[in-house]
């Protein structure tokens, strides 16, 4: 195949904002802070050391001890059942310093990962620490997985696809999902097992999904179980934000969003910004849920007090306040504020999302510096679609480049069917020639009868269709007789895009896994390169 990428734009997956942030249109500019090269690196390590670090006397302590020391005492607390790397605990000790910064990806809990771009978001984000470490060696660079624990939306994490079938987890969820106990998924392992067969990566993967699900009695810790395993030579550091002395840091930020509603009146102004765009999300007047075991509703203001949506609680200024000195664990941030809450903990210098994830994060850089925290470098998570060695051959037999594959279906079957063809179909010449004709007799029209004006237009709109249905006629008939070498395209296509739609949204990794094993993570590993920004196409 003559190439290996192809740029995101033309992919033609991905939205209007996000090519146009890719391509750095200038209307967008006040909509972020820095663009991510190496370059702007440099200068976002200085700005964010200063900020973090407390030099810029900004919140540098919470309850006496500074954010790292306790940042490194939860992780320290997540990770005492997990049998962790070295690279991953010396990382996470590295924290402590202040020349040690973070790169971070979120993810929902998917079961058993979900879509295959899990992987790429946290390949993307660990390469990029490797990338940052080379070109700044004094600094440290630790990627992070942000675990969306806090979640409530339990219908779009618990299924997974294997082979185009859809393995569900069903059962009741009303919480938040890190919470949720793993009951009920011995029956899921069974269907998986009856769909995976035999062999040396099939059983790894059923053992890996038997101690990931099985053995953790909640779903964050089957999930950080999950990802250390899949990444444990790398460094990975997982982070669940639902802990206690986490949600102290940020407990300033949460009395702000009750009584002031900054995120409310500052987004708001930012979206006008957006408006030749689909706005992504939309802020809420207060962008917080109060939570528990078994609930996680939006908080409201409503007649001078604080109520908690779809139950009985309420809360006056004073007692809502207590509550957050007290208890700030039951506080949880919405999507527009959790992207805060990770900054202000985190030594973060960049976020690694899909596109849907950079596009709310475009609406937060005022509110961010209405905070006083500096808004992170963002950078699209690398995509790839991955191919068999068997496919690329099928591929160069059929003459198809990458960038056909990733053609509209009817737009690649036309394409085809007229290179194949052995004369040209299209009628573009005939039809300028027969405009050309029609102008001679415009002329001659203009110096008579109106009437006769129009007879001429029409019947000129008349003759130009007719040529058009002629060419759709002839276009149907070559496919009819080019259909077999026409479907061997349609159906290497339809392997690779499932569904006409990008395999990393809908193919779980064990289904390549099961065939490469650990070549595939490492593969991955050594040829995605999050800073070049293009849909990389990996042959296994």
């Amino acid at each position: 195949m003559p190439t290996d990428c192809i740029s995101y734009p033309e992919s033609g997956y991905f939205s209007a904002l996000i090519n146009d942030y890719l391509n750095k249109k200038p209307e967008l500019k006040g909509l972020y802070h820095r663009f991510p090269n190496l370059e702007n690196f440099k200068l976002q390590l200085e700005e964010k050391g200063n900020n973090f670090n407390g030099n810029d006397n900004f919140n540098d302590k919470i309850n006496g001890k500074f954010k790292r020391e306790i940042l490194v005492s939860v992780l320290e607390k997540q990770y005492e059942s997990i049998e962790a790397s070295d690279s991953t605990l010396n990382n996470i000790k590295l924290l402590k310093q202040s020349n040690t910064f973070t790169i971070t990806t979120g993810h929902q809990l998917n079961l058993f990962t979900g879509p295959l771009y899990f992987l790429y978001k946290i390949i993307s984000t660990i390469n990029l620490c490797k990338e940052l470490k080379n070109a700044f060696p004094k600094h440290h660079f630790v990627p992070i997985y942000w675990m969306a624990t806090e979640d409530h939306d339990f219908e779009e994490i618990n299924f997974f696809n294997f082979k185009h079938k859809k393995i569900s987890w069903n059962r009741e969820s009303f919480g938040p999902v890190g919470r949720l106990s793993t009951e009920g998924l011995e029956e899921v392992l069974a269907v998986f097992e009856s769909e995976i067969g035999l062999g040396k990566n099939a059983e790894y993967l059923k053992t890996l999904f038997k101690k990931a699900y099985v053995e953790h009695s909640n779903l964050a810790d089957a999930t950080r179980f999950l990802a250390n395993e899949l990444f444990t030579k790398e460094g990975l550091v997982i982070i669940d934000g639902d802990a206690t002395d986490l949600k102290k840091m940020f407990i300033p930020y949460i009395k702000n969003e009750l009584l002031d509603q900054t995120a409310f009146t500052e987004v708001n102004e930012s979206i006008p910004l957006l408006e030749s765009y689909s706005v992504q999300v939309n802020p809420r007047e207060i962008n917080l849920f109060y939570i528990e075991d078994n609930l996680r509703e939006r908080i409201v203001f409503e007649h001078g007090r604080y109520t908690v949506l779809n139950t009985k609680l309420t809360f006056s200024v004073e007692e809502i306040l207590k509550e957050v000195d007290n208890h700030p664990e039951k506080f949880s941030p919405n999507v527009l504020l959790r992207p805060l809450y990770q900054e202000v903990i985190l030594p973060n210098l960049c976020y690694i999302g899909g596109g849907g994830e950079i596009a709310y994060w475009l609406e937060l850089k005022s509110f961010f510096e209405s905070q006083h925290v500096i808004f992170p470098i963002l950078l699209l998570r690398n995509s790839v679609l991955l191919a068999t060695e068997k496919q690329a051959t099928k591929a160069d037999k059929l003459h198809l480049t990458w960038r056909d594959l990733f053609l509209n279906q009817q737009e690649l079957f036309n394409q085809k069917t007229k290179l194949h063809s052995n004369f040209t179909i299209d009628f573009t010449p005939q039809k300028e020639a027969l405009k050309k004709q029609f102008e001679g007799l415009h002329k001659i029209a203009k110096t008579t009868d109106k009437s006769f004006l129009g007879a001429v237009k029409a019947q000129e709109v008349k003759q130009i269709k007719g040529l058009e249905n002629l060419e759709k006629r002839l276009l149907k008939a070559e496919k009819r007789v080019h259909h077999e070498q026409l479907n061997r395209i349609l159906s290497l296509q339809n392997e690779l895009f499932p569904n006409q739609s990008l395999q990393e949204r809908k193919v779980n990794f064990s289904e390549f896994y099961v065939e490469f094993g650990e070549e595939l993570i490492e593969k991955l590993l050594n040829e995605l390169r999050p800073l070049e920004m293009e849909f990389k196409v990996v042959v296994l």
